[in-house]
């Protein structure tokens, strides 16, 4: 199933690719669908070469009229091809199978009317999954998609969906009609699409710069329509139809824009050329937090991005993965501060995007951000926090260092030269180059051929009168990697006003580079309260307030008059705990006292998701049990005292609800549960229900008959998804050993209900339970990880190894399990070495976890 880069180079100096003819059978039952096609490629006449293709059988092989035995050029994975023409005409007619795991055409059925709904996920080397194709990106094609599926269905694909055609019916006697639809433009293969069942849909419009009307169109299940906000998400497409179009200096390049809500995806969304899909998740069925409709907001502005950085213009290996993600990652938060109401979407970058960055980049896998591709393998563990995440934020300083008009400058004319071909990096720096006058090649070899974050401090010393006599930034870097880096960054002074907020009263934007640098323009200047290095967090660094402004800051949180400055001390504390440098309780009460006076949805949600951390994780066990009662209690308080129906109360009742265990706490959930308790202002709706009935079912306090019951309510995909957690998580034995063999040794649930079940089984109270699958997990993995697809395997390697067996114990087990690792086994020996760092990390934050006057533990 691997596909090296050395081969695909070799592949890609043989072949050229006109275009394929896919003709696609959707009517033959659950299992597999038909799929023939017919390729046109030129290649060197007489090399040999080889086509992918998943298949369930191969029927038959046409290469220039000549017919090739199945049994002998296919495997199930590849077709060769011998003996070449210059130009070259190949049939290859086979069956394919349906999947259940977000990979390929996945099968859904709809617990509430039994319809069945489909969809597509290629990236990264899917599309071979439905029908035959040189699966790399830089093997551009047009692509003609022609399917027959039952009458009642609607069919969508790139090109607009064309007047279906009645036709034979099917075996089973059901009506059939065929979808012709008209060729793409020169596309990669990851980016095709189909979605096909009887979705229902909105319909809209807009109108593009150059003039054109671009139909609009919004899907989801005909059991969720109810719910569906398409004109909400309409405004957003507008919104950053008129911002890209104007910023890149380029129209939409497709004939049309639909987004289609789907079922059991596994990402938040994919950009599939005029078609993209979007995690189902985000139909809302009650009420969420605001934050969840930011992540939204930003996740239909990174799709629609991918239009022109993506599909226009291509990667041409996986190793430019990273810019592509980044740049959507960059513009959808860029879009959505100046052109929609998200204006603090900065803020939700600086809590959620680069703290995911900077915890990837301290563990030991971390990789430069233009990392060495080497093979499929590698690209499907490079989907993380670097090339997202860090990347983005590298490109905000980018932006930083070489000025943003002069950035935008520069990829219009990358649109303009390299509209529908392939590109590199360093096509884009030139054009940021020639744009802006500064010379990227130092810049480029420091930020995105190496890895590790730097650390910035200020240093500085005052006179008699309090004024600034010297004032310098330090920065430094972790011994594995060194780098020192250059940053374009600002300084900002905050003192506390008359009123009580910690207000901005002086910036300073300038170059930081080596490891000091004197800023000579502060000196004289009054020593603020608090002096924060990375005001406005353009730089990508970790950062360390001195005496005073960490003083100023613990004291002062919820004062600051914005959001972002705030976010950077919350970012900074955070970093302390985790790195053992502050205890974590200290991180813990600081959360507690100052969370309900967080403005900002997102963050508040960050902040509750790293107390459960900290929590579960970094505090020290002597203290753990009796601080998550704490916390949880105080949880209810602050839900009690914020304004009733708001944002916030919404959150504290959700993360009370996690980490609830005391009786009193059990019985203020039950008593939300059965109405029997009402917080003033509080909706407690279906997926609310959902979450107390888990807290329930983990206390102790309900079984399978209560979830039996819950389900009853609320037989949805959704409330399957919900029951399979609950279930997993009943705190017996039977139930705990009845779960890891439908995860482990079935292995038969999909990918969202094995997910659920996964997260469900992790969930206790009584850490014990764990304990007999420990040894059981390390016996497991080698046979998950050759057995199931890498979406599956991976939630069952990240998601039940025994970290909440916090120990050394865990981490010597480790340690002998990657000892005996094949060199062969790279993508598992990555994802183990990130669940060791975790334990390993947990462990020095537990042992620095010592209040003053508390004695400190013997090691």
């Amino acid at each position: 199933m691997n596909l090296t880069r050395a081969e695909a180079s070799e592949r890609a100096e043989l072949i050229a690719v006109e275009s394929y003819d896919v003709s696609l059978d959707l009517t033959r039952g659950g299992e597999v669908f038909g799929s023939t096609t017919t390729v046109k490629f030129s290649a060197t006449p007489g090399s040999s070469t080889f086509i992918d293709a998943v298949t369930r059988a191969v029927h038959s092989v046409t290469l220039n009229g000549k017919s090739l035995d199945p049994a002998t050029v296919a495997d199930g994975v590849r077709i060769q091809l011998p003996d070449l023409k210059e130009h070259n005409e190949l049939t290859v007619v086979a069956d394919a199978p349906y999947m259940n795991t977000g990979e390929g055409l996945h099968r859904f059925v709809d617990p509430v009317d039994n319809e069945v709904y489909l969809y597509t996920q290629f990236e990264v080397p899917d599309s071979r999954r439905m029908f035959a194709v040189f699966e790399q990106p830089d093997l551009k094609a047009t692509f003609t998609f022609t399917v027959t599926a039952p009458s009642h269905w609607d069919v969508i694909s790139n090109s607009p969906t064309p007047a279906p055609v009645e036709t034979t019916a099917a075996d089973d006697g059901g009506a059939r009609s065929v979808w012709a639809f008209s060729p793409t433009p020169r596309l990669s293969s990851y980016v095709t699409a189909l979605v096909a069942g009887p979705y229902q849909s909105v319909r809209s419009e807009v109108a593009s710069s150059d003039g054109r009307v671009i139909p609009l169109g919004v899907f989801a299940r005909k059991s969720l329509m109810q719910y569906l906000d398409a004109d909400n998400i309409f405004e957003l497409t507008r919104q950053g139809f008129e911002f890209f179009e104007a910023q890149f200096g380029c129209p939409y390049p497709f004939e049309k824009y639909d987004q289609l809500f789907v079922p059991e995806f596994n990402a938040g969304a994919m950009e599939n050329a005029g078609a993209v899909t979007i995690l189902e998740g985000y139909v809302f069925r009650g009420k969420v937090t605001d934050a969840q409709v930011e992540r939204r907001a930003i996740t239909v502005l990174h799709e629609l991005a991918h239009m022109w950085f993506g599909d226009l213009v291509t990667m041409r290996w996986w190793n430019d993965l990273w810019l592509n993600e980044s740049f959507a990652e960059y513009m959808s938060h860029l879009a959505a501060v100046e052109a929609t109401k998200f204006t603090s979407a900065w803020t939700t970058f600086a809590s959620v995007e680069k703290s995911w960055a900077y915890r990837q980049d301290q563990l030991p896998t971390t990789h430069p951000i233009f990392a060495e591709i080497n093979d499929l393998q590698d690209v499907e563990v490079n989907f993380d926090g670097i090339t997202y995440a860090k990347g983005a934020s590298v490109l905000r300083q980018l932006v930083a260092w070489v000025g943003p008009d002069q950035f935008m400058a520069g990829v219009r004319e990358y649109f303009a030269k390299h509209s529908w071909q392939n590109t590199e990096l360093g096509d884009l720096l030139v054009e940021l180059e020639k744009a802006s006058g500064r010379d990227l090649d130092d810049w480029g070899r420091q930020w995105l051929e190496t890895a590790g974050v730097n650390t910035l401090k200020p240093e500085l010393e005052v006179d008699g009168d309090g004024r600034l006599t010297s004032f310098a930034i330090v920065q430094s870097a972790v011994d594995d990697w060194p780098t020192i880096r250059p940053h374009r960054l600002a300084v900002g002074f905050y003192n506390l006003n008359d009123a009580g907020k910690l207000e901005r009263v002086h910036r300073e934007e300038l170059d930081v580079d080596g490891g000091r640098t004197e800023v000579p323009a502060l000196v004289g200047l009054v020593r603020p309260d608090l002096v924060l290095v990375n005001d406005d967090d353009l730089a990508y660094a970790k950062v360390r307030l001195d005496e005073k402004s960490l003083a100023t800051a613990t004291a002062h949180l919820k004062d600051f008059s914005h959001s972002l400055p705030r976010t950077l001390v919350w970012n900074s504390a955070w970093d302390a705990a985790r790195d053992g440098e502050s205890p974590a309780r200290r991180y813990v009460e600081l959360i507690l006292a100052n969370v309900a006076a967080e403005s900002d949805s997102s963050v508040i949600l960050v902040q509750l998701r790293q107390l459960a951390t900290t929590l579960n994780f970094y505090v020290a066990e002597e203290h753990r049990e009796a601080t998550a009662v704490a916390a949880a209690d105080r949880l209810w308080d602050l839900a009690s005292q914020v304004p009733g129906g708001s944002d916030a109360q919404l959150q504290f009742v959700k993360s009370f609800a996690l980490l609830a265990g005391s009786a009193p706490q059990l019985d203020k959930v039950a008593g939300l549960l059965d109405g029997s308790l009402v917080l003033d202002g509080l909706g407690v709706d279906q997926d609310l229900r959902w979450e107390l009935v888990a807290s329930l079912v983990v206390g102790g306090r309900l079984g399978q008959d209560g979830i039996d019951a819950e389900l009853a309510r609320d037989n949805t995909s959704s409330g399957q998804n919900a029951a399979a957690l609950a279930k997993a998580a009943i705190p017996t034995a039977e139930a705990k050993a009845a779960a890891w063999d439908s995860i482990v040794v079935k292995g038969e649930l999909s990918n969202a209900l094995q997910g659920s079940a996964v997260t469900g089984f992790m969930r206790v109270l009584d850490r014990s339970l764990l304990e007999p699958y420990a040894e059981k997990y390390f016996e497991a993995v080698p046979r998950i990880v050759e057995t199931r697809t890498h979406a599956l395997a991976q939630q069952i390697v990240v998601g039940l190894y025994p970290a909440l067996l916090t120990s050394q114990a865990t981490v010597d087990r480790t340690d002998g399990f990657l000892a005996a690792l094949p060199p062969a086994s790279a993508a598992l020996r990555r994802m183990m070495l990130e669940n060791r760092d975790g334990v390993a990390r947990a462990l020095r934050a537990r042992a620095a976890d010592v209040l003053p006057g508390e004695a400190v533990p013997a090691s």
